[in-house]
Order: C-alpha cells, then structure tokens, then sequence
C-alpha cells in the first residue's frame, strides 16, 4: 500500500521563547520510530518537521501535496502526528456555538491586530477542509498532543520536572480560556458523518489540556509516551480500542487527561496505522 507520514514536533517558537516545550520533538521522533519499527514502515515514507522547519507554510504544503496525491491514486494511507500547543482564534464561519474556532501553533506564530495573524496560525477548519477533499477509500489517521483548553494539570505543582499544558491563551481581550464540551476538531466531510476511513486521535477531552511531562530520563507528551508504548507492548498487534484502553489504564491517577478516539467502529476494531 501506498503511505505517507508527517510528523511535527515543536519546542521553540521564532517569536515566542516563553511558549517553550521539552517533549515535542522527542514526540515527532518517537512516531516515526513507531512507524518504521514496530508498524513495519519505511523510512523514505515519511517525514520530520521539527522546530524550526515546522512553519504553518511547510506543514501545510507536506499535507496538501498528499492530499494531491491520494486524490491522483497514488496515496492510500495517510498519517499526520502533531506535537506543540493549541490555542484558539475568532471563529469567522459561524460554525462554532460558542465563537472560537480550535487553532494549532505552528514554529512562525506571530500576532496581528491583537489576536492571532491568520498566515502564521493553523486553524481547525483549514485541516478540515483539507482533509475533506480526500478520496473516500484512502485512510487518514490524525494523532493530535496537543490542547484545546484546559482545566490544570494533576500535579503539576509538585515536581522538579512538572508537566505543563500545551496552551497558549490566544491574545485578543477575547480569549479568555473557552472550556469545550464538544470536539472542536473534526475529520471526514461533516461532523455526523466522518470518513469511513478517517480515524483521530486526541490528547485529552475537549475541555482538558495534554501534559508536556518528564519519561525516563526525558520529556514527551504524555499520549504519545503511552500510544507508543501500549502500541509497542502489542507488537503492533492490538486494536485501536485496545490501545486505548492501555493508554488509559496506563495514566489513570497520574495524569487528568483522558485520551479521546473518534473513528467508526469498524476502524476501532483494526491496528494503529495498519
């Protein structure tokens, strides 16, 4: 089968050195191990941005180039995994109840007229609707560490190595911190009907924020720490719901976030990235 990964992971941002996270990069680097080891892909299937190389102009060129060739027949299979902070922007569709559209922060963020500028901020909808335009057959699978907004982190006031949530308070005298009971993020054509194929995994419900916590010796994202291990301790092998469950199992009591996966049922019952 035809396959493309991307995997981003974003520690420092150009503008914003307060923003920093640990884990991101390592997040991004231990993906791409999970594919090519345990998941069996090769390494010329897939590709890194970190850091500095991940500005909102490159993540999106990598994703719309396999979107282009999925639509020409070439792809079946796509994996996108991303590792750095979420915020919120505005939203201008009128597609959210509650006036604010989930955005992601790419390495360039930068502000404009007192909120986020639109060129160096990814917003929900422009995944989307990227992602919409895919062939019906071809699988996506979206692996987001990331947050959305945020209700504290357990602990977080106790360690040397405290996790911190990966959110940035958008900048408008608007954003104060919204709390989401319902996805914001959405994959396949419309919010009742995903892909057939379509399956997302998130960090933490709506309304929690993921952890940028300390490993062994290092820091990761608390999902992706525990997506690869439970996928790893598998052989590659468990279901999606198995991994899920592993993955919660894993952090109850350590960590608030719970781990989401949306998907149909029939993609639920199938390997990570098989």
């Amino acid at each position: 089968m035809a396959q493309r990964a991307l995997c981003v992971g974003i520690n420092q941002f150009r503008r914003y050195p307060q923003f920093q996270l640990n884990g991101c990069v390592h997040d991004a680097q231990d993906m791409a191990a999970l594919l090519t080891g345990t998941l069996g892909w090769r390494k010329s299937e897939i590709t890194l941005l970190l850091d500095k190389k991940a500005t909102k102009a490159a993540i999106l060129a990598r994703l719309a180039k396999f979107v282009d060739q999925a639509k020409a027949g070439k792809l079946q299979r796509i994996v996108f995994s991303w590792s750095s902070h979420g915020t919120q922007v505005a939203d201008t569709s009128g597609d959210e109840p509650d006036g604010v559209d989930e955005a992601f922060v790419p390495y360039d963020v930068a502000e404009k007229d007192g909120d986020w500028d639109p060129e160096h901020i990814i917003v929900d909808d422009e995944l989307h609707d990227l992602f919409a335009a895919l062939p019906p057959a071809v699988e996506l699978e979206v692996f987001l560490d990331t947050c959305h907004s945020g209700t504290g982190l357990r602990g977080a006031e106790f360690s040397l190595h405290a996790p911190r949530p990966r959110f940035v308070a958008p900048p408008s005298r608007q954003g104060t911190l919204r709390q989401r009971e319902a996805t914001g993020f959405v994959l396949g054509r419309d919010a009742e009907q995903p892909g057939e194929h379509h399956v997302l995994w998130t960090g933490c419900k709506a309304n929690q924020t993921s952890a940028d916590a300390y490993f062994d010796g290092r820091y990761n994202g608390a999902f992706t720490y525990y997506l690869v291990k439970a996928t790893k301790d598998g052989g590659g092998r468990r279901t999606r719901d198995e991994v899920l469950q592993a993955m919660r199992q894993a952090m109850k009591g350590k960590f608030s976030q719970v781990p989401q996966l949306e998907t149909r049922a029939t993609n639920r019952a199938s390997a990570v990235a098989h």
